[in-house]
């Protein structure tokens, strides 16, 4: 494999990790420095606004300027806001403010460095003579690599150092990312049109916006797909944030919910790498259908709530169909969308998936507030039920190969030979 991929690959691994080590250690570090439950929930809920406003707002610039340099950015704007906190900790102290101030700081890194990476994507595949089914397939495997190692690493750092030394560790899987992203040529990184020329700007900053928009809105694949994505986000987000987590409490068995996001992760880390070896071949409408009904067969037996070895295998179906779905769309997605409106149209959907996993929790714990867990469960599985019927009727998805449509900049569909 070449240089690109590897340092892409290697880039994306390191920030996934630092931010999967992040989300366990900074919520418990907060808590040893405030002592208060309320403080932790504070900083999550500060945070998660200015996440989603610069998720939609950051694709203009991510559009108007060197795809790796706006990675590079992000990464390093998301290691200082860590490293600050351990520095301000030497010098006088933490409390709640800090954490605040820099959470959100770090915030305004994290949706658009996902974008700037997620824009890269086709030059990496151009540049890195690399399929695009091999390189999202590894992708996902490393998502799940990730998502396997993050929190085990964080709990031993816990337990091993102070919370500022674990800040510093954090940091640097960040910086490390923007260090790997710049062994890729700087001219990978540059926004060129369908014809290889580069890409030119004109219009202020919200007529771009608003262009983006309207060509991701008015396109009925990206509509659908983007559907798809947030009710999958939706519904696992409420299971593993509260459903799963009330039933183990219930049954006196609180330890087994961390089994049960291990059992998911090894099933994506199976999908995916089963996508990257095989997922060129055969037509891409069966693997969006497998992806399609494996996650519905998955989330059926996890809203069944069954017994705990039932609930593992239900978990690992999930992920598995997860990896497959997950790495068909990224290629779908390096294919259809307009180079040049890339990180405006992968902003509002990055953004979109974000914000929902909040609100589905909410309404999960509504639901289960009023009605019990079960129902709760039953209905977050009829959601996805609605996204299945979705996802198998929409016209715009019935031909996924690569010969069949691309998105011009209007929004429209356009046939194009292979």
């Amino acid at each position: 494999m070449k240089l690109v991929p590897v340092a892409y690959l290697a880039s994306y691994l390191l920030s996934l990790l630092g931010n999967s080590i992040a989300g366990v250690a900074l919520p418990l570090i907060v808590l040893q420095v405030t002592g208060s439950a309320l403080g932790a929930g504070a900083v999550a809920a500060a945070t998660a606004i200015p996440a989603v406003l610069a998720g939609l707002l950051m694709g203009v610039v991510i559009d108007r300027i060197n795809r790796r340099t706006s990675s590079v950015v992000t990464d390093l704007v998301s290691a200082a806001a860590v490293a600050a906190l351990p520095l301000i900790d030497l010098l006088s102290g933490l409390s709640l403010g800090w954490f605040i101030l820099f959470g959100i700081i770090g915030s305004l890194g994290d949706v658009p460095g996902m974008t700037a990476r997620d824009a890269l994507l086709p030059a990496i595949v151009r540049h890195g003579g690399i399929a695009s089914e091999r390189l999202m397939g590894i992708r996902e495997a490393l998502g799940a690599v990730a998502l396997l190692l993050g929190p085990a690493a964080a709990g031993t750092l816990m337990v091993l150092f102070d919370g500022s030394t674990v800040l510093w560790i954090t940091a640097a899987t960040s910086l490390a990312a923007a260090l790997l992203t710049l062994l890729i040529p700087h001219r990978v990184g540059a926004i060129v049109t369908s014809d290889g020329a580069a890409a030119a700007t004109s219009g202020s900053g919200w007529a771009q916006l608003r262009d983006g928009w309207r060509v991701l809105f008015r396109s009925p694949f990206l509509v659908v797909t983007t559907t798809l994505s947030l009710a999958s986000v939706i519904v696992l987000a409420s299971l593993q944030g509260l459903i799963l987590p009330v039933y183990f409490t219930r049954v006196e068995q609180p330890g087994m919910l961390g089994f049960v996001l291990t059992a998911l992760a090894g099933g994506m880390l199976v999908g995916g790498t089963s996508y990257a070896v095989v997922g060129t071949r055969g037509r891409r409408r069966a693997w969006f259908i497998a992806g399609l009904i494996g996650s519905t067969i998955g989330f059926g037996i996890i809203a069944a709530l069954p017994s705990v070895w039932i609930l593992f295998a239900g978990a690992f179906v999930v992920g598995l169909s997860s990896g497959l779905f997950g790495s068909l769309i990224g290629v779908l997605m390096i294919e259809r969308i307009p180079e040049q409106m890339r990180g405006r149209i992968m902003g509002t959907q990055n953004a979109i998936v974000t914000a929902a996993p909040p609100v589905g929790i909410v309404a999960a714990a509504v639901l289960t507030e009023c009605a019990g867990v079960n129902v709760a469960a039953v209905a977050l599985a009829a959601v996805w039920l609605v996204a299945l019927v979705l996802g198998l009727s929409a016209r715009s998805l019935r031909n996924l190969d690569p010969e069949r449509t691309q998105i011009d900049n209007d929004g429209t569909a356009v046939v194009e030979s292979a």
